[in-house]
C-alpha cells in the first residue's frame, strides 16, 4: 500500500519536530545547571567550543574566490556611489547656480 502525501509529510513532520532523547537529556541536564552562575558560564563555554569544532575553513582557492567577489562588489558599489554623487552635485549647480556667482 502507498502512503498517500499527508501521510509522508506528517511522517517527515515527526521526525523534525520532534526533538531526539539526547536533546531532551541534555536539555534536562543544562536546566539543572542553571542554578549556579559558574556553571552557566562553563556550560557557554563548552557550547561555544563546540560550535567552533563544526567551523570549517576555506581552501585556498575558495579564499581567493571569496576574495575577488567581495572587492569586485565593493568596486561596483563605490562607483554606483560616486554615479550618484555626481549626479546629485550637477543637477545641485544647475538649480542653485554656481558658488560665488
Amino acid at each position: 500500500m502507498i502512503a498517500g502525501p499527508r501521510k509522508v509529510y506528517e511522517v517527515a513532520r515527526k521526525i523534525i519536530d520532534e526533538p531526539s532523547e539526547d536533546v531532551v537529556a541534555n536539555a534536562k541536564r543544562d536546566r539543572a545547571a542553571r542554578r549556579n552562575p559558574f556553571a552557566r558560564f562553563a556550560l557557554f563555554l563548552r557550547q561555544v567550543i563546540a560550535e567552533l569544532k563544526k567551523v570549517v575553513t576555506p581552501t585556498r582557492k575558495e579564499l581567493t574566490s571569496f576574495t575577488i567577489v567581495v572587492l569586485v562588489f565593493v568596486i561596483i558599489m563605490m562607483a554606483i556611489v560616486w554615479g550618484f554623487d555626481q549626479l546629485f552635485g550637477w543637477i545641485v549647480l544647475y538649480v542653485f547656480g554656481t558658488p560665488g556667482v
